[in-house]
């Protein structure tokens, strides 16, 4: 216990830059995209390190499916702002979309981050 008589505080997990991608992709879907899938792997260059990226996001309804048409338009110019992280390469692979039983959007995207030193 502390000298106050508290418990102390447990440490604050670190967010990875996993977390704080999704994080700047659900900004960017108008928090109308749901994360599905994430896969990350290390990725290196012989000037630069890294980590590829690979995200599918659900929009489900009228108004989610047309967020996600404006995210499909964003993502490849968008510029991300990722403290420690530069987005080198974002891209849509594949855009599934349904109309029945109910609007939905699946939107896979790729993305490499680079550490920024």
């Amino acid at each position: 216990m502390s000298s106050e008589g508290k418990p102390p505080r447990p440490p604050r997990a670190r967010r990875s830059a996993g977390d704080k991608l999704r994080t700047a992709l659900m900004v960017l879907s108008e928090h109308q995209g749901q994360v599905i899938t994430h896969s990350e792997k290390a990725w290196a260059s012989i000037t630069f390190a890294g980590t590829r990226h690979s995200v599918a996001l659900l929009f489900a309804g009228e108004e989610a499916v047309e967020a996600g048409e404006r995210f499909v338009a964003a993502l490849p110019e968008h510029e991300f702002a990722i403290p420690g992280q530069l987005v080198a390469d974002a891209g849509i692979v594949e855009v599934e979309h349904r109309l029945s039983p109910s609007p939905r959007l699946v939107v896979q995207c790729d993305l490499l981050l680079l550490e920024d030193a």
